[in-house]
């Protein structure tokens, strides 16, 4: 789903994009749906931040620019690669727009106990569908980090509603210096980083349900000088690299 065509302005250099996954947080760890709610990194969260930067620095890729969430987990996990691979002096922009999607009034709730009320089937709609909405919360929340931007927390968000709220991020702030030939770094969530995987693969909406992004797990993207994907990377944390070359359409 591109909403249009960035045409670059004559640039020989392949781009290249790396996008990774918060290290855990201790929601994930205890399996709590977490959305907009700010929740710092687990020891683990941490080491998988760590691991990042260390496989990222092998590959000796130059970042011109960071961007991460206003989630603590996420700017945490961005600051651990960036001191990693010695780029702590790059900009970092933090933005709303690459929070994770919100979970409505499953926020805060164990995803064991959500199933066991309403099914599996349900449940996997409303974690991994494009068009289903959760339950909505039934007063907006406030925040101060929000307020002061004049941005509204979403009652509920669905995965294409978190797609939405991104795209003018990524056309106006990210693509623009891919295009030009610089290196960029997003470190975000599950849910936005599926959303933006789905926009840069051409993902249908039936399909991007079986679309998942684990924690610490950087992929790589390499563009061509018209934006266009010509190769996907899976990063690994063994040291190997697992290659999933692609020509766009």
């Amino acid at each position: 789903m591109r909403y249009y065509k960035i045409v670059a302005k004559g640039s020989e250099k392949m781009a290249e994009l790396v996008i990774v996954r918060h290290g855990q947080s201790q929601a994930n760890r205890d399996n709590i749906f977490t959305g907009w709610t700010d929740v710092p990194l687990t020891p683990k969260g941490i080491e998988q931040g760590e691991l990042v930067g260390k496989e990222l620095q092998k590959l000796n890729i130059q970042f011109s620019d960071a961007h991460t969430s206003y989630m603590q987990r996420a700017i945490m996990t961005t600051d651990i690669i960036l001191e990693e691979i010695d780029q702590l002096y790059i900009p970092i922009h933090k933005t709303w727009r690459l929070n994770e999607r919100h979970y409505g009034a499953l926020s805060g709730r164990n995803k064991t106990e959500v199933k066991n009320e309403i099914g599996a089937e349900q449940l996997h709609k409303w974690r991994r569908g494009f068009k289903d909405l959760p339950p909505r919360l039934k007063e907006r929340q406030h925040d101060r980090r929000y307020d002061r931007l004049g941005v509204k927390i979403p009652l509920s968000e669905s995965l294409e509603m978190t797609l939405q709220r991104l795209l003018p991020y990524w056309e106006d702030s990210i693509a623009p210096r891919l295009i030009d030939g610089h290196n960029q770094l997003i470190v975000a969530h599950g849910s936005s980083l599926r959303a933006l995987i789905k926009y840069l693969d051409g993902i249908s909406d039936d399909d991007i349900d079986k679309v998942e992004v684990p924690n610490g797990k950087p992929i790589l993207y390499r563009f061509d000088d018209r934006l266009n994907v010509v190769k996907k990377t899976f990063i690994t944390m063994d040291g190997e690299i697992n290659d999933n070359t692609r020509i766009s359409k």
